[in-house]
This record gives structure tokens, C-alpha cells and sequence, in this order.
């Protein structure tokens, strides 16, 4: 059964940048689509971008687009969220969920994790 763990948040300071991986740990990534989304306090959850097992990724919102790109590493069985040119409004915890397929038509694999939280300060 498909298990995620997120991991590689911290803090950064403005324009700076950070990679953020979403490991399998139980079974191969490389079967799953995987969909990333983030959460700031007082904000409903929103997606970031989404993973093809092909390696494709959707376009962010415009609050990300450019900024964020996904790639993956089937036999380390890790997807990684490149984000640069990081903004304060950047904070947020961020969850990576496995899909069989990116659309959001389809459901969730796994449950909302624990996130790895990213905070953008100076």
C-alpha cells in the first residue's frame, strides 16, 4: 500500500530556494502520480502541482507559476518540489498525496499526511 512522507522543509529567506521530497516508503513510486498542495494558517488548501508518472507536471497557480517545477526519481522512489524565488507568502505546511492519475477527478491514495512546513523570513 502507497505511503508518502514529506520532508525537507525549513527556513529560507526571501528569493531563496528549497527542494522538497515526497518519499514511498512501502511499494515503487514510479506506478503513482503524485499531487502536491499546501495549507497557511487561516487559508484553505491549495494545489501546487501534480506529477505524471511520466514526469509531466501541471501548471501551478499564478501565485507559483515559474516558481515551482516537480521532478521525480523513480529508484529512489522520490519526488522532489524545486521552489525558488521563495515569497513570505511561500509559508505554509506542504502534503504530497499519491493519485493514480493527476486529475483531480480522481481520489487520493493517501490520507493528509503530516506535511513538512516551509517558512520564508528574513
Amino acid at each position: 500500500q502507497l505511503q508518502l512522507v514529506e520532508s525537507g522543509g525549513g527556513l529560507v529567506q526571501p528569493g531563496g530556494s528549497l527542494a522538497l521530497s515526497c518519499a514511498a516508503t512501502k511499494v515503487s513510486l514510479a506506478d503513482y502520480a503524485i499531487d502536491w498542495y499546501r495549507q497557511a494558517p487561516g487559508k484553505e488548501r491549495e494545489r501546487v502541482s501534480c506529477i505524471t508518472q511520466r514526469g509531466d507536471f501541471t501548471d501551478s497557480a499564478d501565485s507559483m507559476k515559474g516558481r515551482f517545477t516537480l521532478s521525480r526519481d523513480n529508484a529512489k522512489d522520490t519526488v522532489y518540489l524545486h521552489m525558488k524565488s521563495l515569497k513570505p507568502e511561500d509559508t505554509a505546511i506542504y502534503y504530497c498525496v499519491g493519485r493514480h492519475t493527476c486529475s483531480t477527478l480522481t481520489p487520493r491514495l493517501t490520507p493528509w499526511g503530516q506535511g513538512t512546513q516551509v517558512t520564508v523570513s528574513s
